[in-house]
């Protein structure tokens, strides 16, 4: 299952873009990270059928990171082949791309800037990933 990450802004050369090049080196399962301006309509190419979109939301669901695995494992198993992960601007994401949202997910009730953010979401990837396949990476 494709895991496409698509973010607003660019993270350029960072402590954060470090972590994220870092992580995506480290996937064994395929990725894509798209980045979008601040501002303006972004855009995807069509999806591949069937695909998931969650949504990085404060309003979001918080999950283990077993849980997370598992809904990812689930997905994948379920024929799923590509899931997108919309990190928005300042401001969100709108009402109806809430509602039109497969998953909502929060990193926790705290606020988290964009380029923080981005850098977890593929940490927290590489973690389901290593959860699925039975790597030692997540000691719990």
């Amino acid at each position: 299952m494709l895991l496409h990450i698509i973010a607003r802004g660019k993270i350029g050369r960072s402590p954060e873009g470090e972590l994220v090049e870092r992580y995506a080196k480290r996937m064994t399962w395929p990725v894509r990270l798209t980045e979008w301006p601040d501002t303006g309509a972004g855009k995807v190419a069509e999806p591949l059928t069937p695909h998931r979109t969650v949504l990085l939301d404060e309003r979001g669901k918080a999950m283990s990171s077993e849980d997370f695995a598992n809904l990812l494992g689930k997905w994948r198993d379920d024929g799923v082949r590509e899931t997108r992960f919309f990190l928005g601007a300042a401001d969100g994401h709108s009402d109806a791309e809430r509602a039109s949202a497969d998953l909502l997910l929060a990193f926790g009730p705290a606020t988290w800037p964009h380029m923080m953010a981005r850098a977890m979401l593929m940490e927290q990837l590489y973690r389901a990933t290593t959860i699925l396949a039975g790597h030692p990476y997540h000691r719990a």
